[in-house]
């Protein structure tokens, strides 16, 4: 029989234990995975209340409950290290929010704490890495590295099939990307969280949201090159920017912290390709509207829809239609833990992890270059 897995929770949101918003439920994805090697040693959680209705549901149910049932619910790293002594974890999922994390600042240094009480314990993060400044990332990308920490970060976006099928038609035809056209239309109208919508709370549409789309964007495109960032936005009180939908009370959010309602970007990647991006609050409902482009010589790749049923369309030299590739029930985030955990256990090389540590830090500096580019505009507008 194989051995079982001890793995540790940080978080007991959404992040690990789904939502009606959302795919996003890395217990789920744990629970398929790794079936009856699953053993969930322990949850961190300040909220106790929150944590125990999580595992209560659990262990309620007969398909799970014997992956969670010696789970204790802890409110620290530091009281999880002094009662898991017998009991060390192999992994820990860190679904807290960003701006517990990502930094070497008490408080905001969950993975500090986790190298420290854990050495030997694998990271799987959420993204963004940090809502905190990005030298502090950095030092914590040159910690884990000391440590030689295994750490994957959720851009769960690189492990789709159309992405991989692109990245493969690319190096089979020795392509170079001249460029990416991003775009994401989100529906607000059941985003209610005031949370979400004040920027020096959540990070703004850029840094929180369109993140996934920034860094599919260096997935093709590669290193950005910081200071050529331009961007644009629509303002909350601009004629344009008024929204009829809204399900709760912005007024109770200070104007200069709201959010923008559309940022349009460009910048210029190192090795000469342009990437463009356009992030829109518009839509009434909860379907969003998202696309994603790659050019080269010959090629135009579009990814649609990648969140819910992937459709890649693929213009090929001397071919006047495009073809078409629909990837139902792909699951990118089934895929993306799945490969981590064969690091993890061995049977994988650590190259198969898509998106490491340091990577993400430049998506996310890419992210606040275009957040501070277009602030910086709208002053000047």
């Amino acid at each position: 029989m194989a051995q079982p897995l001890n793995v540790l929770l940080i978080g007991a949101g959404e992040i690990n234990f789904g939502s009606v918003e959302g795919p996003w439920n890395h217990t789920l994805r744990l629970e398929k995975i790794l079936g009856p090697r699953l053993r969930v040693v322990a949850l961190v959680d300040i909220d106790a209340s929150r944590a125990k209705a999580a595992i209560d549901a659990k262990v309620a149910s007969p398909t799970t409950a014997g992956a969670y049932s010696d789970c204790k619910i802890l409110p620290t790293v530091a009281e999880a290290a002094r009662s898991l002594r017998s009991d060390l974890p192999q992994v820990a999922i860190v679904g807290a929010p960003p701006f517990a994390r990502g930094t070497d600042v008490p408080g905001r240094d969950l993975e500090l704490q986790l190298v420290e009480a854990f050495p030997r314990c694998a990271l799987f993060i959420e993204k963004p890495v940090s809502s905190g400044p990005e030298d502090a990332c950095w030092r914590v990308a040159e910690a884990l590295a000391k440590n030689s920490t295994l750490v994957g970060v959720g851009y769960m976006l690189r492990y789709l099939q159309a992405v991989q099928m692109i990245k493969t038609i690319i190096a089979d035809n020795g392509l170079v990307v001249m460029g990416t056209n991003a775009r994401y239309v989100m529906a607000y109208e059941w985003a209610r969280k005031p949370a979400w919508w004040d920027k020096t709370r959540s990070g703004g549409p850029i840094v929180e949201q369109a993140t996934h789309f920034c860094d599919l964007s260096r997935y093709f495109g590669g290193d950005v090159n910081l200071p050529s960032v331009v961007a644009h936005t629509v303002q909350h009180n601009e004629p344009p920017g008024q929204l009829s939908a809204k399900r709760f009370d912005e007024d109770a959010i200070p104007p200069e912290h709201r959010l923008p309602r559309l940022t349009s970007a460009t910048w210029k990647y190192k090795g000469g390709a342009v990437g463009t991006l356009t992030h829109v609050i518009a839509l009434h409902g909860n379907t969003y509207d998202t696309e994603f482009e790659v050019y080269a010589d010959g090629y135009r790749f579009k990814l649609v829809d990648p969140y819910g049923t992937p459709k890649l369309y693929i213009r090929r030299p001397g071919i006047a239609e495009e073809e078409e590739h629909i990837f139902a029930n792909d699951d990118p985030f089934h895929t993306e833990l799945g490969t981590f955990l064969d690091v993890v256990d061995g049977k994988a090389s650590k190259d198969r992890i898509l998106s490491s540590y340091e990577d993400a830090i430049k998506t996310y500096e890419l992210t606040w270059a275009i957040r501070r580019a277009s602030e910086t505009a709208a002053e000047a507008y």
